[in-house]
């Protein structure tokens, strides 16, 4: 092997020769011979499949973004019921801990009605002994 034919630009280069060459070759075998005509025809239908193989590329490309662009939308459809649903926890906790303190305050009052029962229950008994 060559050290300067594995450079990707000269591998292009002589790649570029060899298909002029053969190019001028075909065109030499259409003007000498009918067969070679065929030959060529040939080579024109393999140009043209592979036209269509850079199409397919274009269509995997082109699906690969629609994949892209619809996995996007789920993930932000995600998000979004993400968010909502921290906002709803947190409005939940908020009246949550409102009836807490509420309850406490309820509590609280309780405890002081309760000592003052027993104040009034402890001087009842203080003035019947």
């Amino acid at each position: 092997m060559n050290p300067a034919m594995e450079t990707g630009s000269c591998d292009t280069h002589e790649e570029r020769k060899l298909y002029v060459i053969d190019s001028l070759n075909d065109l030499n075998k259409v003007n000498l011979s009918p067969t070679g005509s065929q030959h060529v025809m040939d080579q024109e239908k393999k140009f043209i499949g592979g036209a269509v193989n850079i199409g397919n590329g274009v269509r995997n490309r082109s699906l690969f973004f629609v994949g892209l662009i619809i996995a996007l939308f789920v993930s932000l459809t995600l998000v979004s019921f993400v968010i909502f649903l921290l906002i709803q926890t947190g409005s939940k906790m908020d009246e949550v801990t409102r009836r807490l303190t509420a309850e406490g305050k309820d509590i609280d009052e309780l405890k002081k009605i309760n000592s003052m029962i027993v104040n009034r229950l402890n001087q009842l008994d203080a003035i019947e002994n």
